[in-house]
């Protein structure tokens, strides 16, 4: 275990929480403060933590930093490269990007106060993994920007432009209704076949950098020894269906069914998943 010494400039960082171990890391896992990840054990639970300055994870400077999409992209890689090495030897329980204590007596009141959750997690997470499955609706012909795209042929006359602007938002409802169909029969599918399921609000595209609008965003918890049946569940269920496209992720640590002390929010928030599905 590092030694993880209390000082007045400096917070906790926590990353997860787990039963102790004795198996060691791998190497090269770094947490936020470029170092491998401290360990603290009280009462048969034990937290992964790293040094961080007070001056950025103190609670004004970090809702600061929580605006910035490059340090919350940095920080949520970093939080997922610390937990999916403690899932190489160990049963995670991940929790919310940025959860912070002062001290190490801090720590402590954390798993005293989580811990009856903490237990249940551990025992209904271990020997299991989550996918992500993800259904994007893409239209073949979006609607062209004004600034960017060359200009459209000039319609002959105003009905004209106005049959092809229909025949534009016809065709794009139309993908929209076929991936809506698919997303309602692949997560009922995928439901049966996994122990739980999750869905989470769909992603932003902006912020995803993935193309088209994305329809289904689900997590599905997994026992091991069943992940390659379940894989190829989905690819065999999957039809071909034009402008529409859908996209695995994973394995990861289950974060979409960890909870934590907070009554359900400690599992990293969407952010988080966001930062990791674009390593």
């Amino acid at each position: 275990m590092n030694d993880v010494r209390e000082h007045e400039h400096e917070l906790l960082y926590v990353y997860a929480v787990t039963r102790p171990f004795a198996t060691a890391l791998p190497d090269g896992v770094r947490g936020l403060d470029g170092k491998p990840p401290g360990l603290i054990e009280h009462r048969g639970l034990c937290a992964a933590v790293s040094r961080v300055p007070a001056e950025d994870f103190n609670a004004g400077p970090l809702r600061a930093h929580l605006e910035d999409l490059d340090w919350l992209g940095r920080t949520a890689r970093t939080h997922e490269a610390v937990i999916a090495a403690l899932a190489t030897v160990t049963c995670p329980v991940p929790l919310r990007l940025a959860t912070v204590c002062r001290d190490e007596n801090g720590v402590r009141r954390l798993l005293d106060s989580g811990r009856a959750r903490f237990v249940r997690a551990i025992e209904r997470l271990d020997g299991r993994i989550e996918w992500g499955v993800k259904v994007y609706a893409q239209a073949q012909q979006p609607f062209p920007s004004r600034e960017l795209d060359p200009p459209e042929p000039k319609a002959a006359t105003g009905r004209d432009y106005l049959r092809r602007r229909l025949g534009e938002r016809q065709s794009r409802d139309e993908i929209w209704r076929r991936a809506g169909a698919l997303s309602r029969a692949l997560h009922a599918e995928l439901c049966d076949r996994a122990e739980a399921g999750r869905l989470h609000r769909p992603q932003n595209a902006r912020l995803s950098g993935e193309p088209g609008e994305n329809v289904l965003n689900a997590a599905y918890l997994v026992p091991l020894d069943r992940s390659e049946d379940f894989v190829a569940a989905i690819r065999d269920f999957i039809p071909h269906i034009e402008g529409v496209r859908v996209e695995l992720t994973g394995p990861w640590a289950p974060y979409s069914f960890a909870g934590g002390p907070d009554d359900g929010h400690g599992q990293v928030d969407q952010a988080s998943r966001e930062g990791r599905e674009e390593q």
